[in-house]
């Protein structure tokens, strides 16, 4: 039989480490197996010295918070004016734990599944405007092209207040985005406010199905390209591939220049941007994303081959360009195959995983963060245009005809024996109805213009000359 010394103080000593165990280090006596336990005991009895490695308190729940959170939901279950379900408050406490984190993490419910199928597959009822959550109100990140509420006049930067009756404030985005989708052909009421207002604005939109055509393309002058990005999609990439064979069809050869007008553009799926990026691209990174885990760090790479080589291109962004349009342009702008000229883009640079919880259940969230080729974070910085042009209206001034020396008496006539060329009809109406009226589209196009002139003439030997001419 083995000695115990001092039996009236060993019970004690023993209750009082398993009390420790349970009361002050949380997990601890479950952590060790029972030979451990048994070890542990007969060391103290036998007034040995024993040491006992705590857990890192960081790596541990902390109790105090999870007893604060079983309180408040007791309180509420006793004393909130209607019962509210188990269920109800578990769920209500997921989507507030994901919605503090940042704008764009969510809980996804079953129809919140089928919602962001429809805004990747480019058909959808509602509005038309991409939104997000700023300071507890609706955010207009960019409306959608030929949508209702372009037409009606909303535009990007705009805050949404109420809608109709119903204040956005205290509201989830995603009751926001149901309130705003319906019933085709009803009407909803945006009060909004906009900078540079000094009361908010009430706008009438009539709600209709919304099917976006992510690629359009034209002709904006002879031999000059403009292709329009709505939104990326699925099969934005093949889209961008097969507008640019029909630009060059249309004009019979290689295009002088090309404008790609990403205004507006919310972005949608990343690998419809990469897509477009490669055709343009002859080799090296495109994007890379980083976060915490290793699923979450990825590197995109452009294949060898650029559709357009040797083309000019400016790429048009501003304050509603956002995720998979900066991805494009920060591409572009690094590997200096772009002019990007506008205003500075919305900076939404990070990554959304939608990870499934069971067959209708899911959360969205944010995973990594969007670095461009140089390894400039997208995040809250957005991409600066090299070219700052912001819109503006320019109005021609009426000026009195001058004299030129064609108009004076026995003026010589020119030998020169060809005859100066006309301006297509159809070409100069398409220029006038685009890029008269849209400035930044016009600097965009004067641009091409001089570089396609400095490039036909051979700029390096302009240089030259120049050089040789000042010494």
């Amino acid at each position: 039989m083995k000695r115990v010394r001092n039996p009236l103080h060993a019970l004690p000593l023993r209750t009082l480490a398993l009390a420790t165990c349970f009361t002050t280090v949380p997990g601890l006596a479950l952590a060790q197996d029972a030979t451990d336990d048994q070890d542990l005991l007969e060391g103290i009895q036998d007034g040995e010295r024993v040491e006992i490695t705590l857990p890192d308190p960081e790596t541990q729940l902390p109790l105090d918070d999870l007893r604060k959170f079983t309180e408040v939901f007791s309180r509420i279950k006793d004393a909130y004016v209607e019962e509210v379900s188990d269920r109800k408050l578990l769920e209500s406490a997921i989507k507030g734990m994901l919605s503090d984190l940042d704008p764009h993490s969510t809980y996804l419910a079953p129809k919140d599944y089928e919602e962001l199928e429809e805004s990747t597959s480019g058909e959808f009822g509602g509005l038309g405007i991409e939104v997000g959550m700023e300071n507890g109100f609706v955010k207009v990140i960019a409306p959608i092209d030929d949508t209702p509420a372009q037409k009606a006049g909303v535009q990007a930067g705009d805050l949404i207040i109420k809608l109709d009756e119903k204040p956005v404030k205290g509201m989830s985005l995603e009751e926001a985005v149901k309130l705003m989708r319906g019933k085709p052909g009803t009407v909803l009421t945006l009060t909004i406010m906009r900078e540079g207002e000094n009361a908010p604005i009430e706008i009438d939109v009539e709600r209709d199905v919304i099917k976006v055509t992510s690629v359009k393309s034209r002709m904006i002058d002879n031999g000059y390209g403009y292709v329009r990005i709505t939104q990326f999609q699925a099969d934005t990439g093949s889209q961008f591939l097969k507008a640019l064979d029909s630009l060059e069809a249309d004009y019979g050869s290689d295009l002088d220049g090309l404008v790609i007008d990403l205004r507006n553009n919310p972005g949608g799926v990343l690998q419809a941007a990469v897509e477009t990026a490669d055709a343009l691209l002859d080799e090296g990174l495109i994007v890379y994303t980083e976060g915490r885990i290793q699923s979450s760090r990825l590197r995109f790479s452009a294949k060898a081959g650029d559709v357009m080589a040797d083309t000019p291109i400016v790429v048009l962004i501003n304050g509603g360009s956002a995720s998979a349009s900066e991805i494009l342009a920060g591409a572009l702008q690094d590997h200096e195959r772009a002019v990007i000229m506008g205003t500075q883009s919305f900076g939404k640079g990070s990554v959304q995983t939608v990870i499934p919880l069971d067959e209708t259940h899911a959360i969205k969230m944010t995973t990594a963060r969007y670095y461009t080729p140089d390894g400039r974070s997208i995040q809250a910085t957005g991409i600066k245009p090299d070219i700052e042009v912001r819109p503006a209206e320019l109005t021609e001034l009426d000026s009195q005809p001058f004299f030129t020396e064609a108009d004076l008496s026995g003026h010589l006539e020119s030998q020169d024996a060809d005859e100066p060329a006309q301006e297509e009809p159809e070409n100069g109406a398409v220029a006038a109805s685009l890029a008269d009226r849209d400035y930044q589209l016009r600097s965009a196009l004067n641009l091409l213009k001089g570089l396609h002139i400095l490039n036909r003439k051979g700029n390096g030997q302009m240089l030259t000359e120049g050089q040789d001419s000042a010494q």
